[in-house]
């Protein structure tokens, strides 16, 4: 029996955190472990698909994600090849893994017992379980990761799995080994006074209505904080201080980790990068609370996370 997972704390409402999956990070180096665990009928499988996942729709209101076991599969030793499974360690002490089947054209033939069907997270993401979105925010990385990663960035040789998945070995010096990415993003929820600042991204297109807070990488060499009050004055050419970390999100598309920030605004006066920003507005509570002209970010995202919270301190 695995070891109870640690308890990661509290992860203040934030979506896609939270994962109910102990990741056994020791268990990655066993491989004779592994193995058994891949010819047991018990073991539990996130199927992925092209960025879809296996999603049961129970309601108009309602959702939950699919783990087929392996002894239901159609064909499953075929997908077995170490090229397209990930252990993900273990949910309620059964082992997990994330199985990628992007190679195929039909996947659905191939778990005939199963109720859902395969659908894209993002417009479902807000009627799953929070563990269930957390689940399938690892599962994604990791096999996001794994189909980027398949030839070695050092030479250009293919590259094999190792430790369940997690690492990726050059087949011609093995000396060049690869670990999952995830690409830090800063976003920032800019206040001064009783205002906010909140802007719409010419990335959404001409068409969206949505208004939220700045956000951008960090660059290399550049602490979080330092890449906050850069990309504030470069989108919209104000000076930020009092920078204070606010809590961080894994945002599965494809793999970034979200890190919030709330930041003071030294002036008001808005200098658009029109590349980047398409409006911008200083907002107060009222007109925050009572959108009219434009929408808010999702509920699922960290940004309306720190909206939420900046509304509940009035």
């Amino acid at each position: 029996m695995p070891p109870a997972p640690p308890d990661p704390g509290p992860t203040g409402g934030i979506f896609y955190a939270g994962s109910p999956i102990d990741r056994a990070a020791q268990d990655r180096t066993a491989p004779d472990r592994i193995a058994r665990y891949l010819t047991d009928g018990d073991t539990l499988l996130v199927p992925c698909w092209r960025g879809l996942h296996l999603i049961v729709q129970e309601s108009d209101n309602a959702a939950r994600i699919e783990l087929p076991r392996l002894r239901t599969v159609r064909s499953a030793l075929g997908l077995l090849d170490p090229a397209h499974w990930t252990f993900l360690g273990y949910l309620e002490q059964r082992p997990l893994f994330a199985l990628d089947l992007g190679h195929l054209e039909l996947p659905d033939a191939l778990f005939p017992e199963a109720r859902g069907t395969f659908r894209e997270l993002r417009p479902l993401a807000g009627l799953l379980p929070p563990g269930d979105a957390a689940i399938l925010a690892q599962a994604r990385g990791m096999v996001h990761w794994r189909a980027r990663s398949r030839f070695c960035g050092v030479c250009g040789a293919p590259n094999r799995p190792d430790q369940a998945g997690h690492r990726q070995v050059c087949t011609a010096d093995s000396t060049h080994v690869h670990f999952p990415r995830t690409d830090p993003v800063v976003i920032m929820l800019v206040r001064r006074g009783e205002h906010v600042l909140l802007a719409r991204g010419t990335r959404f297109g001409p068409e969206s209505r949505m208004f939220s807070a700045l956000a951008g990488f960090v660059e290399p060499g550049e602490t979080p904080e330092e890449a906050v009050a850069r990309e504030v004055w470069e989108e919209v050419g104000i000076r930020v201080d009092a920078i204070r970390y606010h809590s961080a999100q894994p945002w599965p598309f494809p793999g970034a980790l979200m890190l919030g920030f709330i930041a003071f605004a030294q002036d008001e006066t808005l200098r658009l990068d029109p590349e980047e920003i398409a409006e911008a507005r200083w907002l107060r509570r009222d007109e925050v609370r009572n959108p009219e002209g434009f929408t808010l970010p999702a509920p699922t995202t960290i940004a309306r996370r720190m909206i939420e919270d900046w509304l509940e301190e009035a």
